[in-house]
């Protein structure tokens, strides 16, 4: 029996390790064919304040990391960082009740500000009525942040919603990231000479 037990932890553990080297080389190839300058870091624990939905990883201003850069993992968007140290930053979760994004609706081109409704599911408001939006179109950052460049991946819509007697949709989308399953992001890191 405790031969068994032991064959058994072993596998386990054995299985765990092929379940992280899938998703750090999933990461690798993530860091290999962007353009964007990215930091990758783990997630060392969950927020810690009440009021607050957040992370905490294992990358500071030791690494270039300061806070308002966005925070994703390679299937999109997950938060952006709001306090930094030297060897550490708290990271606001995109499913925090009071996080907002700009983001436009691809292939039809419309903009709105998304907010988290929650199991993965969030809420696209201040969408004109007039566009032409389908379920499955892709949902990508606005770039009308000072923080988020155009194109990162957030989601994908879900439902489309007339607000009666208003000249707004509503769209419903579900994100790419499952919010509670990831271990390991990548911070973007501004560019000093961005404007030169």
């Amino acid at each position: 029996r405790e031969k068994t037990l032991q064959l058994s932890l072993q596998v386990e553990s054995m299985l765990n390790f092929a379940e992280e080297n899938r998703r750090l080389q999933e990461l690798l190839d993530f860091k290999r064919k962007t353009n964007l300058k990215i930091v990758p870091t783990r997630i060392v624990n969950k927020g810690i304040q009440p009021n607050l939905l957040s992370i905490i990883i294992d990358v500071g201003t030791d690494d270039n990391v300061h806070p308002n850069q966005p925070v994703l993992t390679s299937k999109g968007i997950i938060g952006k960082t709001i306090e930094t140290g030297k060897n550490a930053s708290i990271v606001q979760l995109i499913s925090d009740v009071n996080y907002r994004l700009s983001v436009r609706i691809f292939p039809s081109g419309a903009t709105g500000i998304l907010r988290w409704l929650g199991d993965n599911q969030a809420q696209i408001r201040e969408v004109q009525k007039n566009v032409d939006i389908n379920i499955g179109d892709k949902i990508i950052t606005s770039g009308f942040s000072k923080i988020y460049p155009a194109g990162l991946p957030v989601g994908k819509v879900a439902g489309v919603y007339d607000e009666r007697g208003s000249f707004q949709k509503i769209v419903h989308a579900i994100l790419h990231n499952d919010m509670s399953s990831f271990q390991y992001v990548f911070v973007i890191i501004e560019e000093s000479n961005e404007m030169e």
